[in-house]
């Protein structure tokens, strides 16, 4: 298995905990800034995570 894509499936899986973490700490009434920066981190990990995984080739060797 290539590192890119086992990299991009760790920043995928950091995404979306971290996207999981930030609505539920915005449904229940926690601290606004802090939900929304943890629903913008998570958003940026999950996407970029899926976008390496779809932009790496795989190759057999």
């Amino acid at each position: 298995m290539n590192v890119k894509r086992v990299f991009g499936i760790l920043l995928t899986l950091a995404g979306l905990i971290g996207l999981i973490y930030g609505a539920m700490d915005l449904t229940s009434g926690g601290v606004a800034r802090a939900s929304i920066v943890y629903l913008v981190l998570g958003g940026i990990f999950f996407f970029s995570g899926i976008g390496l995984i779809r932009g790496t080739k795989d190759v057999a060797e």
